[in-house]
């Protein structure tokens, strides 16, 4: 009898299935946390300030009523280095306390993405905040995998910061802003371009 020992077979990152991958990044902030949570349920304007997010679309909503809990459906498009894909999100909002973001299970372009932005008033002071973001994904495609991991370790990082910006450019010379009373704050295209330096080899930093 002749024993033949097999070599296992390499296998290539297009074949390897994409694992999932956890970040958390907190930081206390000179806003109430209405003021917050007034940014971040803002989908609408996340193609302003949320790093690689190139679109954002509501596709439904449900009825808001002072402090009541309330969802949406939203569209966003990212887009990094060669690629710009679109999914649909679930995004679950607690006035004032927490905003969650989870893509539909139908999406191409990711297994699992959940980001939960969280606010707290910080050292009993309610005029600081101590804001957490969890982002938790998985791409479904290796090779998005493979092209996005030099530099998605760092997203919860630059989305924190974004945010950060975001604050800033809204509420600076004591402008106000309310997402639940419907009242909109523009920032001009100008001002944001300064903000990331918009263009030919930068992605759209923008978020909802």
């Amino acid at each position: 009898m002749v024993l033949v020992r097999r070599t296992p077979r390499s296998r290539s990152i297009f074949s390897l299935a994409s694992s999932s991958q956890t970040f958390s990044e907190s930081k206390v902030l000179p806003y109430p946390k209405k003021k917050l949570f007034d940014v971040v349920a803002n989908v609408s304007s996340y193609p302003q300030f949320v790093p690689f997010c190139t679109g954002s679309r509501i596709l439904t909503t449900s009825e808001r009523k002072g402090m009541t809990p309330f969802q949406m459906d939203a569209e966003l498009t990212v887009g990094f280095l060669s690629f710009n894909e679109s999914y649909i999100s679930r995004v679950s909002c607690v006035p004032y306390s927490s905003v969650e973001a989870v893509a539909s299970s139908s999406t191409p372009l990711f297994d699992t993405l959940s980001t939960i932005w969280r606010f707290k008033p910080a050292e009993q002071n309610e005029d600081t905040t101590l804001v957490t973001l969890d982002l938790s994904f998985a791409f479904a495609s290796p090779i998005h995998a493979a092209v996005s991991s030099a530099f998605f370790g760092q997203v919860s990082k630059q989305m924190v910061q974004a945010f950060q910006d975001r604050c800033s450019e809204v509420y600076s010379n004591g402008n106000h802003y309310s997402f639940l009373s419907g009242k909109p704050f523009v920032i001009s295209s100008a001002s944001t371009s300064r903000v990331w330096g918009r263009g030919a080899n930068h992605c759209h930093h923008t978020l909802s």
